[in-house]
């Protein structure tokens, strides 16, 4: 466990360290990330560009793009086809929670929820967090969970916290 959060440690320092700033909004953050190409491409067919640059503030739970690949086969290009572009929306603006949420803040939600905490999506629908030792999980309408790999990557409209599981609603 301890290498486990020393890894983490270590990421977080160097996602920092290669623009990673508050000085960017969210899309700038994200846009910079290897591992968000998927979803930043998706935030773009979404026409959620400009959404998520506003002042917010927004907390985002943002799936890596190894996260997307593991959906059905068809269904990140279904999304992208611009006659989705609804279903799109719905399920981006899900990995959505206005207001801003670091990590002290979801970790202390989920104890005072006495060990979960809902929190409702830009989408309209539900999150439910939770903690399994010391990794925040994030629950869908549907069931599935993703772990919060990442915590508070800050942004100057809110905060990233990168999850490796597409949420849907």
């Amino acid at each position: 466990m301890i290498f486990k959060n020393v890894f983490f440690s270590l990421l977080v320092v160097a996602l920092t360290s290669f623009g990673f700033a508050q000085d960017k909004d969210i899309v700038e953050v994200a846009a910079e990330s290897e591992d968000h190409t998927t979803l930043v491409a998706a935030v773009k067919a979404g026409e959620l560009v400009e959404t998520l640059q506003s002042d917010g503030p927004f907390t985002v739970f943002a799936p890596v793009n190894r996260a997307f690949e593991a959906l059905p086969d068809g269904t990140v290009d279904y999304l992208l086809q611009p006659d989705n572009k609804e279903k799109l929306q719905m399920v981006l603006t899900y990995h959505v929670v206005p207001g801003e949420m670091n990590a002290e803040e979801v970790v202390g939600a989920i104890n005072e929820g006495g060990g979960k905490a809902q929190v409702e999506t830009a989408q309209g629908g539900m999150l439910t967090l939770t903690m399994e030792g010391d990794a925040v999980k994030v629950m869908d309408a549907k069931g599935n969970t993703a772990t919060v790999v990442v915590a508070d990557l800050d942004a100057s409209n809110g905060v990233i916290h990168v999850v490796d599981t597409v949420l849907l609603p």
